[in-house]
């Protein structure tokens, strides 16, 4: 090894210990390159990564002109609200059919896309150049359903990174939201590693090697369930390779940004959180449910929890169903009782 690899190596250790603490999130570090996309013929039909044409399949078009797969579950009768799903990193929109499903069956809409570079949506696979860009897609998608429901109110769930695009998005119009549910929100970075020399080795590495790729993410953190696990494990919608140095920025810059905004925030929200949780530290909730100014907030810790609560043992992934479902309806306006004939 020279000396410029092992500095190299030196430099992306450094890097991920301050990301995710120790070695539970990025344990495996890979000193490889990431292949760039191939450019789209300008005469060949969109298709999806998966070789589907964007005819075929609900979508929306960003504002860079990348196609975003969406999925939708509609009520039989007028909805009460609208809902929108924000899905974590490497994932997808499909694994919150469940929590699509319970809402839909008490009469909300709702919608959720896959982010650029996730799943059946176009862009490079979980890479972005600016954290900014799932935030104007949520909003454009949230204005488009508004567009169809403008007397609706307008709820977010989030999961881990898709909690971090929740919060952002929800400071970003406060007005327009009447609530928001964090389910493993990525609030801040481990704060046990976050040291100035750390910080100065990310933004180095990020400079000399932005490309260069880091260890996946292990799925038995993400679940006690085996049979979850298994199911992330195989899916080929899910992202089974390694972060990029520079995704890692951008995430980096996103928990600073929230630690900014938390003080101000007021809308209200429910945080749900596993005190098992291995990839997004839950001093981060702790912290937003202490500092922000909210008068409607509340944090509910499961004990020995992982971090998909939504996808962990079929008991707490049945209590975290309830509670967000719960929360969301306790907040709907109270429906009109027809007025009795004659009165």
């Amino acid at each position: 090894m020279n000396a410029v690899t092992a500095a190299t190596c030196l430099l992306v250790a450094g890097f991920s210990y301050f990301l995710f603490g120790c070695d539970v999130l990025l344990p495996l570090l890979r000193a490889s390159v990431a292949e760039p996309s191939m450019p789209e013929p300008g005469d060949a039909p969109r298709l999806s990564p998966q070789g589907v044409p964007y005819t075929d399949l609900q979508h929306i078009v960003n504002a860079d002109g990348l196609h975003l797969f969406c999925r939708y579950w509609e009520p039989a009768g007028p909805p009460r609200a609208l809902v929108f799903i924000a899905h974590g990193a490497g994932e997808h929109c499909g694994p919150y059919d469940e929590i699509g499903q319970k809402l839909k069956e008490l009469s909300l809409l709702v919608f959720a896309h896959d982010h650029v570079g996730h799943g059946q949506s176009e862009g490079d696979r979980m890479n972005i150049k600016d954290f900014q860009i799932y935030i104007r897609d949520s909003l454009q998608h949230v204005d488009l359903m508004k567009s169809r429901h403008p007397d609706l109110p307008v709820f977010i769930v989030g999961h881990s990174m898709g909690g971090a695009i929740s919060i952002l998005t929800a400071c970003e119009r406060p007005s327009d939201f009447a609530g928001v549910v964090l389910i493993a929100p990525m609030v801040q970075m481990n704060p046990d590693s976050a040291t100035p020399f750390k910080v100065f080795l990310a933004k180095v590495l990020n400079h000399m090697l932005p490309s260069l790729t880091l260890g996946s993410i292990e799925s038995k953190w993400v679940s006690r369930d085996k049979k979850q696990v298994y199911v992330m494990d195989v899916s080929p919608l899910n992202f089974h390779g390694g972060m990029r140095v520079s995704f890692g920025m951008q995430l980096m810059g996103a928990a600073a940004r929230i630690e900014r905004e938390i003080p101000s925030i007021s809308w209200p929200f429910l945080l749900l959180h596993g005190d098992a949780d291995k990839l997004c530290d839950i001093r981060g909730s702790r912290m937003m449910h202490e500092n922000a100014q909210s008068s409607d907030k509340k944090i509910t810790i499961y004990e020995g929890g992982y971090h998909a609560l939504h996808h962990d043992l079929p008991e707490v992934a049945e209590s975290v169903l309830t509670e967000v479902t719960s929360w969301i309806t306790e907040r709907l306006p109270a429906t009109k009782s027809p007025q009795p004939q004659g009165s």
